[in-house]
């Protein structure tokens, strides 16, 4: 829009005439008077419309909350007894000249002038492009995109390459269901959306990419709940020629100077962070992610702490792993490396109950906030752990023949660690679950109310995919 300026930058122009563009927020009618409040994406300006201006006034009348409106005024120092400290524009104020109204709108679905969280979830997600308005989720997801380009800055400077990876690939077996979608072009064969970039990322690092990143969107169909979503964000990285605690390091320190420079009201508790063993971590606190905090009612204390040596197999079962095929199934990801000293264990499928993997989580507040390890990239001990787990050595060289064929290709040695970075977000801004953090999220039963979906598709829609429903 010609000649529009911020709403944040009005301070920067007292007795100057400006435009500015924006959503009425609240407007008070007195009489010979109308005041009203308008934002844009920087901030909010009192306005006011005074007799002397015939038209602007009438105009003000008229309008109403949420309608989308460009006022051409001049920008006046409020007087003394007027002026609100500490408050973005407390000092100045707006008088119209004309205000030219862009878009109406009917009387808000949702209360947009709270916080929002007394509000039904379903009406938020219903209305998200309102719920979106109101001041904390605009907060919050300004944030985010802050955090997200520091990541990126910080890691550019290790040398590290943004590189994405496919949305469509194929369905195996890592631990959750995987969402499913059908080929048109050759029917009764299928995509999966992916679980996590794992063997994209560990097939780069046999391309020689050394220094892989990405904010990658990951995709699983396994039940939810308030830290957990079908459709999240990971910060996923990985490293060629690396040891495990040079991976540990790297992403302690990054997020030492995200709390540092972009959250510098909250204090980390104890740097460097502790390490815990599994074995001690369930012992002493009954779960893998404990929480550290000394005082856990204060808000901005930030306990993180490692947790390793963990088990590289435990007992399968339906609830942690529902496509498991034997006795066994992996902690956490199949194509981690056993530490060395397990390493022949492994090759020789002994032992089994006992082999650690160079496996390593990092906790914040009792939420694990990231996962990572060393990986298999010697084809045999990645056969090995699909031959615990109940998988024979031909379907594993039928299902994962790329992978294979990539580590016996001269792939490096390799590590790296993945981010949940939804769930980062939700306790740097102190929120009660990730659909707070997350622009368009899915409900706790998995829904978008907004767009309707999942949702029915046509007769045609199948026939052309070669699916009948049953």
């Amino acid at each position: 829009m010609k000649n529009r300026i911020y709403i944040k930058d009005l301070k920067n122009n007292i007795g100057k005439e400006i435009v500015i563009a924006g959503w009425v927020d609240v407007r008070r009618d007195q009489g010979k008077m109308v005041f009203f409040d308008i934002r844009d994406m920087t901030g909010k300006a009192q306005c006011i419309a005074l007799p002397s201006r015939i038209e602007a006034i009438e105009m003000a009348k008229e309008i109403r909350p949420e309608w989308v409106l460009k006022i051409t005024g001049i920008v006046n120092k409020r007087p003394d007894k007027n002026i609100k400290d500490d408050v973005l524009n407390g000092d100045v104020e707006l008088e119209a000249v004309n205000i030219e109204i862009l878009n109406k709108a009917e009387t808000s679905a949702i209360d947009l002038s709270t916080d929002g969280y007394e509000i039904g979830e379903e009406h938020r997600m219903k209305y998200r492009y309102l719920d979106l308005r109101r001041g904390r989720m605009q907060k919050n997801i300004r944030n985010r995109h802050k955090v997200v380009k520091f990541i990126r800055d910080y890691l550019d400077k290790e040398n590290f390459i943004e590189i994405e990876t496919p949305i469509l690939s194929k369905s195996t077996a890592e631990g959750a269901r995987d969402f499913i979608v059908p080929s048109r072009l050759d029917k009764g064969k299928f995509f999966a959306l992916p679980q996590a970039p794992q063997q994209h990322k560990q097939l780069l690092m046999a391309s020689g990419m050394e220094k892989y990143f990405q904010m990658a969107k990951c995709m699983r169909d396994e039940d939810l709940r308030g830290d957990r979503q079908p459709e999240f964000t990971q910060l996923d990285m990985e490293m060629s020629f690396v040891e495990k605690e040079e991976v540990m390091n790297l992403n302690e320190n990054l997020l030492i100077e995200i709390v540092q420079k972009l959250y510098p009201e909250k204090e980390i508790q104890e740097i460097p962070f502790p390490k815990i063993s599994h074995k001690e971590a369930m012992e002493k606190y009954g779960n893998d992610r404990p929480d550290l905090r000394k005082d856990k009612n204060n808000k901005n204390l930030l306990a993180f702490c490692w947790v390793i040596d963990f088990p590289f197999f435990e007992k399968a079962n339906k609830d942690n792993n529902p496509q498991a095929e034997g006795e066994w199934t992996f902690t956490h990801n199949p194509f981690s490396a056993a530490q060395a000293k397990f390493h022949d264990d492994l090759l020789n499928k002994r032992n089994i109950p006992n082999i650690l993997t160079n496996q390593y989580d990092i906790t914040l507040n009792g939420f694990e906030i990231g996962g990572g390890s060393i990986r298999n990239h010697e084809p045999e001990a990645l056969l090995a752990v699909y031959d615990i787990m109940g998988v024979k050595k031909e379907e594993t060289e039928k299902n994962l023949f790329y992978m294979l064929e990539a580590f016996r290709s001269g792939t490096p040695p390799h590590g790296g660690i993945a981010w949940g970075f939804d769930r980062l977000m939700m306790i740097l801004e102190n929120e009660p679950n990730i659909r707070e953090v997350i622009a368009f999220p899915k409900t706790g039963e998995g829904k978008d109310l907004m767009m309707g979906s999942p949702s029915e598709i046509s007769d045609k829609q199948l026939k052309e995919l070669g699916i009948k429903l049953i």
